[in-house]
């Protein structure tokens, strides 16, 4: 979600990654420990070699040599592959490119809504403000249903939307796989506003005649964080069936999402969200290594829905006139810094060096208890990150989490590309951002790429991949293959 005429507090920035007020001291406990046992291990190591140093010199017996190597494979070798979790790899994934009929210049949508009876003077030109503001360039696109005047918001509208978003993808990722709808085992779609019965996965089981044993779930109203946390789930299934194939479709439905009333603050979702569809094939086989282009590296998902402040942030609800609309209430961004941090603690505590937890623990005990006014030492997540997908809901915000984050001058770089050329794509929106990364070759084997999914709720979910594998010829495919020579551009 967007709300750029919104004031963005300053507490957005991670400076204080210690202000999150649920559990603090459970997530100091985590980052200590987590230390601790890195400091440990390398003791272990110190103290081996230290001992086998004094017996080689010693000449003493055979059997304390066999002790020492024994400590050192389990400490090293044997534990860490017991307590690792079954690997997920990410074999391929699709985006949708809209049809050009479709395309909506800013013009052309504030045209468009200066005829449409619902909406006063005052009404246009506060989503021409908006607009004006938002990062979005003149090629995003809406469904066919959303340019007639009036828009068209009825059930039957909504199913031809999520026909012609997510058919297309899916049948491009099994093209790109080679694998046959019968090979999957887990299907999971997600889609926030729009929850037909049947389900959209039934939807696509049906169109793909898809085997009677496949597992399916229908995510919806998880927001935009939605397509990580589904993600996030099928690795939790992948953890369970074994051997298995799980495919992920990520979209937002939005002619059934459109606003047609007066009040403001739910006007915002229909300028900045436009169409977009992902679809993410997952596999836990041993063999889809060589292929696979990533490999799960860390999943962290927080919520803050506990906190009635939190959950009435951005609420779908009617309004005085009983038009049903998302209305984003003045402290979203704070709700959201709030389970940024929340979550990033988290995620530092599993990927961080030991150096950078430790200088973190230390400044947040120092902070807490002796020097308040003291600032606490944000973590490099550069040294361990190499690229960075953020939420493309709005250009003020991708600035402010890049900063929060100390983030490069060109870090932000796909969030803010992606955010102008298709506009904010909710869930999968993402996705079109690794897609332009792969397309200016920006990711190499070895990179980690951290995907960062915020929705209302609200819930934050982190996802780092490894590249296992050269990224090639992506340039010409995809989403981007028309435009990517045009960007970056200064937006």
């Amino acid at each position: 979600m967007t709300a750029d005429s919104l004031p963005i507090p300053s507490s957005l920035s991670m400076e204080p990654l210690s202000k999150a007020n649920h559990g603090p001291h459970s997530l100091l406990f985590k980052h200590l420990l987590s230390t601790l046992l890195e400091v440990l291990r390398l003791s272990t190591l110190a103290l081996v070699i230290s001992l086998e140093a004094i017996f080689i010199l010693q000449k003493w017996k055979p059997i304390f040599h066999f002790l020492l190597l024994s400590i050192f494979l389990f400490v090293f070798i044997i534990e860490p592959y017991f307590l690792s979790s079954t690997p997920v790899y990410l074999v391929d994934f699709s985006c949708f490119k809209p049809p050009n009929f479709c395309k909506v210049p800013l013009s052309s949508f504030l045209e468009n809504a200066s005829k449409i009876e619902s909406f006063d003077k005052e009404s246009v030109a506060f989503m021409a403000k908006i607009l004006t503001s938002s990062g979005l360039g003149e090629e995003t696109y809406l469904p066919p249903a959303l340019h007639c005047i009036p828009p068209k918001s009825h059930q039957q509208e909504s199913i031809k939307e999520a026909e012609m978003v997510l058919l297309p993808i899916m049948e491009d990722l099994l093209s790109k796989t080679k694998i046959s709808p019968q090979d999957i085992d887990i299907l999971i779609v997600n889609c926030s506003g729009f929850c037909p019965s049947p389900s959209l996965s039934s939807i696509i089981i049906n169109k793909f005649s898809m085997r009677e044993d496949v597992r399916s779930f229908s995510l919806s109203g998880m927001g935009c964080g939605a397509g990580a946390i589904a993600i996030d789930m099928a690795q939790n299934l992948l953890k369970v069936h074994k051997n298995s194939y799980a495919v992920v479709l990520s979209t937002e439905i939005l002619s059934t999402g459109w606003y047609p009333g007066h009040e403001r603050s739910k006007l915002l979702l229909n300028c900045s969200f436009r169409m977009g569809s992902a679809a993410i094939l997952l596999t836990n086989k041993n063999e889809a290594r060589k292929s696979s282009k990533y490999k799960l590296f860390s999943s962290v998902r927080t919520q803050r829905s506990f906190e009635d402040k939190s959950y009435m942030s951005a609420f779908r609800e009617e309004d005085s006139e009983g038009k049903i609309g998302v209305t984003i209430h003045s402290d979203v961004f704070q709700v959201f810094g709030e389970v940024l941090r929340f979550n990033i603690k988290i995620l530092g505590a599993q990927i961080l060096p030991p150096l950078e937890k430790f200088w973190h623990g230390v400044s947040t005990i120092r902070k807490r208890f002796f020097e308040k006014s003291r600032e606490i030492y944000v973590p490099n997540f550069k040294s361990v990150i190499h690229h960075f997908c953020l939420p493309t809901s709005g250009r003020p915000l991708i600035r402010e989490i890049a900063k929060g984050l100390k983030l490069g001058e060109n870090e932000d770089e796909a969030a803010l590309m992606t955010l102008h050329r298709f506009g904010n794509q909710s869930s999968s929106s993402l996705w079109y951002e690794l897609a332009y990364m792969e397309a200016k070759g920006m990711v190499k084997k070895g990179d980690k790429v951290w995907v960062l999914g915020m929705g209302t709720g609200p819930k934050c979910c982190s996802l780092v991949w490894e590249c296992l594998r050269p990224i090639v010829d992506e340039s010409s495919e995809g989403p981007w293959a028309d435009s990517i020579d045009r960007y970056p551009i200064t937006p």
